[in-house]
């Protein structure tokens, strides 16, 4: 059902929670043991997750050393833990700790299984922790022999598999900075990430499996190796085939010659692992791409293990030899915060292929046959498979399923009630909502609270989040009142910066323009009666469609080197208990919006983008509404379709075009 927005409000659920944890089920989760340590050592009486909540933000520097303690984190904290400086941006946490992720996600017992791959044809593949070891030491070795060091980026267009995570983890045990994206990007798409960073290493497999069907890449990864200046070696991954073809494919070499060649360098089973400061660069990820090239977001090693570990342990309650899946891509945060899952010394679930195939119940049959503990996925997939009538609770065992998450877009209440009615009566279902810009979530599940329909739980421990009014007034004391979600305080995970961003400009725009001195996450919310909070989706320009925030600007690149096209407006229309991209596109004199243009032009999309780019819908349209200067005005445009109020008419040159977009049939449909 189309949201309709004509209020600033939102109707409160029925309070009636869904789920409720025993005394005994509460008793046994981390969280409530670190409280109940928390309260010792402070001295302070915090009865229970919400008095604890506040205390993590009251004391920041004390609730971050705990969790640090608690999850023993591998490497020298230093003396200090959060230096103030003048700006939430300038706030410097652990600034004398030395760690290495590669060897807090490394530890444990070597014959404990460490990775299950599970590829969409059936195949199954076990990774010991020590196989995976001696992967990540000679991979390091080759790298270490080819000049590989701290700060070079290494590249990975890849799917889901082992080796993407070798390569993460190699390229973190010697400081360099690794950086990926999924398979089914196009070229285009990943010239305009990997090239921003200059990429000396790419990895890349020669295909991908999904929906029933083999997907090669090597033309593509031809194409993008001579369009990255800055490759000095293409290491080919063979997962459609044992010994990939290299033809046209610059600096190319076999995964497995690499490995070979690493081991032949460094004879050593044990990996080697240099510590860095708790600020040194990790990973980049990649913003949506709204109003340019996408974003080079990057994070820090310490900041962001450090929040993975408090969220897994203490809101989603992961333990020692849990078995953990999120169904993602390597283009998705998801995929970076499953693999931290390592560090509680889990084993970690990758699935290549479509959730729906080959039928749609394949990620809770392999629930039940792996004996999953934790099972994330989208709000999407939960929605689908609810549409489908499926009950897996009536066709597999998910007895040992404690936890499913979903993230991605906001969960519909259906989903809630569909979760415990068809998939598991006593799970813990932990919605949860954050972001690739903080590489972690705002708000959250917590296994010892009760979970209300369409209601996320609450915020995380240790980010001060509210709700505010347009001008920045907090919400908090409002339940069902919108607003933009926010954070008040710093928090360790929050991004270094921007790649190229030398002066931190664009950083600060992006998330202290709109309130000074406040994260805006860019996302509408409200507080519930409950204390939890209900994500009403993107506030910003950002597309979100099917789980997945994706940029405009992309979309632009393609569509304008149309020439039936003038201009072009690509927003998120809320449909269906979702939302679809719709392009609209005033054409040139003389063209029509025919079926073979709009084929074309879905197609070329496709391509150069990815399958997730492509339209919902495309409608043709008169004039598109501009500000007095001339510029495009997509939030306008979103705000109109979606019945919200509109926020800055008063600013547009031609607000009849608005007018006249309520009524497309397009639109309807």
């Amino acid at each position: 059902m189309r949201h309709d927005g004509r209020s600033d409000t939102v109707a409160v659920v029925p309070d009636t929670p869904l789920w409720t944890p025993t005394p005994e089920q509460v008793a046994e989760t981390a969280i409530d043991a670190f409280r109940r340590h928390a309260e010792t050592i402070s001295g302070t009486t915090i009865p229970d997750s919400v008095a604890l909540h506040e205390w993590s933000v009251r004391v920041r520097a004390e609730f971050w050393r705990l969790v640090w303690d608690e999850c023993a984190m591998i490497g020298d904290p230093g003396e200090r833990v959060l230096v103030a400086g003048d700006h939430m941006t300038t706030d410097r946490w652990f600034p004398d700790a030395r760690l290495n992720v590669a060897e807090h996600l490394l530890r444990g017992e070597e014959r404990r299984t460490a990775i299950v791959f599970v590829r969409e044809d059936g195949m199954v593949q076990r990774v010991s922790l020590g196989r995976l070891r001696r992967d990540v030491t000679h991979l390091a070795g080759y790298f270490r022999a080819h000049g590989i060091g701290p700060g070079d980026r290494v590249a990975a267009w890849m799917p889901n598999l082992p080796e993407t995570v070798v390569t993460m983890l190699a390229a973190a045990s010697l400081g360099a900075v690794f950086t990926s994206t999924s398979a089914d990007f196009g070229a285009q798409g990943v010239v305009d990430r990997f090239g921003q960073v200059a990429p000396k290493v790419l990895v890349a497999a020669d295909g991908y499996h999904y929906g029933g069907r083999t997907h090669d890449c090597l033309e593509r990864l031809a194409e993008i190796t001579t369009r990255l200046p800055s490759l000095e070696h293409t290491l080919v991954v063979g997962h459609l085939t044992d010994t990939p073809r290299l033809d046209g494919i610059a600096h190319a070499q076999r995964w497995t010659d690499a490995l070979a060649a690493g081991a032949a360098v460094d004879a050593a089973e044990t990996p080697k692992f240099e510590r860095f400061g708790f600020d040194h660069p990790w990973y980049v990820l990649y913003s949506s791409g709204t109003t340019g090239a996408p974003k080079c977001i990057v994070h820090r090693t310490g900041g962001v293990l450090l929040k993975h570990l408090s969220e897994q342990r203490l809101h989603c309650d992961i333990r020692h030899n849990d078995v953990v899946c999120y169904f993602t891509t390597c283009g998705w945060m998801m995929w970076n915060w499953l693999v931290s899952a390592l560090a509680s010394e889990t084993t970690i679930v990758l699935y290549d292929g479509s959730p729906a195939h080959p039928s749609p119940d394949v990620l809770f049959r392999l629930a039940a046959d792996l004996r999953m503990t934790f099972l994330g996925t989208s709000a999407k997939f939960i929605d689908s498979c609810r549409k489908a009538g499926l009950r897996p609770r009536d066709d597999f065992d998910l007895t040992r399923l404690r936890t499913i998450a979903s993230t991605g877009s906001p969960l519909h209440p259906d989903g809630f009630t569909w979760i415990y009615d068809a998939v598991a009566p006593n799970v813990h279902l932990a919605s949860i909502s954050g972001g690739t810009d903080l590489c972690g979530c705002l708000v959250g599940g917590d296994p010892t609270r009760s979970v209300w329909t369409g209601e996320i739980q609450g915020p995380v421990l240790g980010v001060d989040v509210d709700v505010v009014a347009a001008d920045g007034t907090s919400l908090r004391t409002m339940p069902g009142t919108r607003g933009d979600l926010v954070a008040r305080q710093s928090f360790p995970s929050m991004p270094i910066g921007f790649w190229g961003d030398d002066t931190g400009e664009r950083y600060r725009a992006t998330y202290f323009e709109r309130f000074p001195g406040t994260w805006a996450q860019g996302d509408f919310a409200s507080w519930t009666e409950h204390g939890g909070m209900v994500i009403h989706g993107r506030s910003d320009a950002t597309l979100n469609a099917s789980g997945v925030r994706i940029g405009t600007a992309e979309i632009y690149n393609v569509v304008e080197r149309f020439d039936e096209v003038t201009e072009a407006v690509a927003v998120a229309q809320e449909w269906d208990d979702d939302t679809r991209i719709v392009l609209l596109v005033r054409l040139a004199a003389g063209h029509d919006l025919d079926d073979d243009l709009g084929a074309r032009l879905r197609s070329a999309i496709r391509t150069d983008c990815s399958p997730r780019h492509v339209p919902a819908r495309i409608a043709a349209v008169a004039d598109l509404p501009r500000t007095r200067s001339g510029k495009l005005v997509e939030l306008a445009i979103a705000d109109v379709i979606n019945g919200r109020t509109i926020r800055n008419r008063e600013a547009l040159a031609n607000p009849e075009a608005l007018d006249a977009l309520v009524a497309l049939p397009e639109l309807q449909e």
